[in-house]
């Protein structure tokens, strides 16, 4: 069964780590991913770009409309997300406990139930 997993940030969040230690925090990551492709239970993991460049599109007609977005009512937004692809559940759980944020932050941790292949 596939699983979504989802960390959340703000731009003030990343702002206030120290410079110096971003490499570390890289490099933990880094090695988590490595660990989760080498089982082949990592399907994707994508970074997003801070919420000041994500655009909304909606259509009226047939045009499309296109606003800065997303209008939250929180400062947080998706950070990261990552696509893994597991026996059961409580594996998927584990594997984010793992994860290094972790320490700090929530995961959170969604089935996925329907795909439509890329083929298709």
């Amino acid at each position: 069964m596939k699983y979504l997993a989802m960390i959340y940030g703000n731009q003030a969040k990343w702002d206030a780590v120290p410079a110096e230690e971003w490499p570390a925090i890289i490099d933990r990551q880094e090695a988590y991913l490595a660990k989760y492709r080498e089982t082949g239970e990592l399907l994707g993991a994508y970074g997003l770009a801070d919420a000041a460049n994500t655009k909304l599109v909606r259509r009226r007609g047939s045009d499309p409309v296109i606003t800065d977005g997303p209008y939250l009512e929180t400062k947080e937004y998706m950070a990261s997300f990552y696509v893994f692809d597991c026996e059961n559940e409580e594996r998927a759980l584990h594997i984010a406990a793992e994860m290094p944020i972790a320490d700090t932050d929530p995961v959170e941790v969604w089935p996925i139930l329907h795909e439509s292949a890329p083929d298709q």
